[in-house]
């Protein structure tokens, strides 16, 4: 099979210029993060709020209609305004509001990195270790800004999101990097296509999950020490607590659909379903711990640290999973450097 080598370096010119881009917007982040005074629930901004008479509620045997404030419609603005008559926006979102743009912009880049190295190489673009960890990346991030749309204060997440995004695009862009060619006759296979692309998609909203039980962690033990004041900047725990529950469990369906299709695979290339290779055991038992916090955080006497732990401990048996079992330990799996 011919590879298009030009097209493939172009593929790793998009590459690093999504890192690069990743990069800008985590400063960004970071700049709106250091600029939150701390987070505030929105219903105590709202009640915090002067209120005021209703036009139309002065009778005396009707109550009158109590309103919030509203500055603009009394002509006495509280402080500077734009030429639209909007109040500016604070420094803080502005950073923000330019970091989430760049993070689109990131992804985008990177997705057309996998498409073109998928054209380059004449097959899906995750048949090594620096493409798998590009496509699991743009998951994470493509899994957070889905989020941040029905949830747009959880865009303070974003440093932390894109922090170990950068960190894992780097060692696949070093340590990992892969020239586009065509994949070893084994994996030559449509179940390519349907086990990796599972692992895939579990692998980076897994990943997202994991960094919102890790924050939710440190939030709660700021709301029981008070001692990390940057952690008060950090959205509710309760919140980061929900966000982790509900994309763990839209991940590990998946997750199972991606183990059982790779016993599935291993009969069709080794004839045996299942041969405890310590790329299969180790899937297993992430699926097994990530079972266990799924169960725990559905029973109220494992709610809150204890299941968050849990899930930060799939994340690391995840994370184990990709790099030292194959990078490290010799099996099946070795040759393929894949999910």
């Amino acid at each position: 099979m011919n590879v298009d080598a030009p097209l493939g370096d172009f593929g790793d010119v998009l590459f690093y210029s999504a890192l690069a881009v990743y990069i800008l917007a985590m400063l960004l982040h970071a700049l709106e993060h250091g600029l939150l005074r701390h987070a505030e629930p929105q219903e105590a901004v709202a009640v915090a709020v002067p209120a005021r008479v209703a036009a139309g509620g002065s009778s005396d045997d009707e109550p009158a209609a109590v309103v919030p404030d509203d500055p603009a419609r009394d002509g006495e603005p509280a402080g500077p305004v734009t030429p639209t008559g909007r109040s500016p926006r604070p420094a803080s979102e502005r950073f923000g509001r330019m970091g989430v743009s760049l993070t689109v912009l990131g992804a985008a880049l990177q997705l057309s990195m996998l498409v073109v190295r998928g054209v380059a190489a004449g097959r899906p673009p995750w048949g090594n270790m620096y493409e798998f960890v590009a496509a699991v990346t743009l998951v994470g991030v493509v899994a957070w800004l889905v989020v941040l749309f029905r949830r747009p204060e959880l865009r303070r997440l974003g440093v932390f999101v894109l922090l170990p995004v950068i960190l894992l695009m780097f060692l696949g862009g070093t340590v990992l990097y892969t020239q586009a060619a065509p994949v070893v006759p084994a994996l030559r296979s449509y179940w390519l296509a349907i086990h990796v692309t599972a692992a895939v998609i579990s692998s980076g909203i897994l990943l997202f999950a994991g960094v919102a039980s890790v924050l939710y962690l440190l939030r709660s033990a700021h709301d029981s020490s008070g001692r990390m004041a940057w952690t008060s900047r950090l959205p509710e725990a309760s919140v980061l607590d929900r966000v982790a529950y509900r994309a763990t469990a839209v991940a590990f369906p998946i997750w199972t659909f991606a183990v059982i299709t790779g016993a599935i695979w291993a009969e069709a290339a080794w004839g045996r379903y299942w041969g405890w290779d310590p790329k299969e055991t180790t899937a297993f038992i992430a699926w097994v711990v990530y079972a266990g916090y799924l169960h725990a955080r559905s029973t109220a006497g494992w709610r809150g640290q204890k299941a968050a732990t849990v899930n930060v401990v799939g994340f690391a048996v995840m994370s184990f999973n990709l790099f030292f079992v194959n990078l490290v330990v010799t099996g099946l799996h070795s040759y393929a450097g894949v999910g």
